[in-house]
């Protein structure tokens, strides 16, 4: 695919961003690299989507701006890619794996996102190839960096991404990856769930659950997300299982906002798009009743 106009790469005269300082090396090839960031100021909110995704206003004196663009750090050499935290703990502890797959790594990104450069500063197009970059990594990581959950989140802001790339270009296919993660996305929040209730990979010790930059919505997020992706994308060929499904996410959203009270756990906004969530999943649960009658 051709890289498009609207996520060209921004231009030096706008100043959205700057690099760091301090030089990174990576853990898998030794190369260096500097972190490309926004500034501040760059970017104005605007509403928030049923998915809890922030959306932004353009500016006049910058254009469009996406913030989840520069959220991984990724190796301009090698393509390692993970969420900053992780980025030296886990690459050291994983080296020789995510060394041998350097080849394959940079092939399989390259066959969805061409082209793709990490030595200028970074465009739609390398902010959604990020996530899948990263995705590979967590592949490979061991439960203590909570690799399920954050392969939830790496899949729900490519997703997300490409939906972005998809208004710009929208016939380059990119609503149809966008939908391929976003079937990943609801994948990962089921599995994240399950082992956070049986202890395998417990994830309530991570900083940020987001599922965006702008609010950390914590395990109530995780249940919203859970829910929501299961009744948007889930699979629909059999409708016994769907139904059980549905009835399960119905359950798990009413628990969560039936609490009713605004507290740092539960802030409002997330109660309100809960509530929004519950009506739609009692609407298509009945509907499926009128359908047996």
């Amino acid at each position: 695919m051709q890289r498009i106009l609207g996520a060209k790469k921004p231009e030096k005269e706008r100043k959205v961003t700057f690099y760091t300082k301090d030089t990174i090396r990576c853990p898998v090839c030794d190369a260096s690299f500097k972190r490309e960031e926004l500034f501040s100021g760059r970017i104005n909110a605007d509403e928030m989507t049923d998915e809890l995704h922030r959306t932004y206003k353009p500016l006049q004196a910058f254009g469009e701006v996406y913030p989840l663009v520069y959220e991984i750090e990724v190796c301009p050499s090698c393509f390692y890619a993970a969420f900053r935290a992780d980025f030296l703990p886990a690459g050291a502890k994983c080296s020789a794996e995510l060394h041998e797959r350097i080849d394959n790594r940079i092939q399989e990104v390259q066959k969805v996102f061409v082209p793709i450069d990490y030595q200028s500063p970074r465009g739609l197009i390398e902010g959604a190839a990020s996530y899948y970059l990263a995705l590979q990594s967590y592949e490979l990581f061991s439960a203590d960096f909570a690799p399920t959950i954050k392969s939830a989140l790496a899949s729900i802001r490519a997703a997300w991404l490409c939906h972005d790339l998809h208004a710009k270009a929208p016939n380059d296919n990119w609503d149809y990856v966008a939908g391929l993660f976003y079937r990943k996305a609801r994948y990962y929040y089921r599995r994240a769930l399950e082992l956070e209730q049986n202890g395998q990979e417990p994830y309530s010790t991570q900083r940020n659950l987001g599922p965006d930059t702008d609010k950390n919505y914590g395990h109530e997020g995780v249940l919203y997300m859970a829910a929501i992706l299961e009744l948007k994308y889930g699979p629909t060929d059999d409708p016994v299982l769907r139904r059980e499904r549905l009835k399960a996410a119905k359950v798990s959203v009413a628990r969560m906002f039936g609490f009713g009270k605004k507290n740092k756990s539960k802030p409002g906004p997330i109660l309100e798009k809960a509530h929004d969530l519950y009506e739609r999943l009692k609407h298509e649960l009945q509907e499926g009743d009128d359908e047996d009658e």
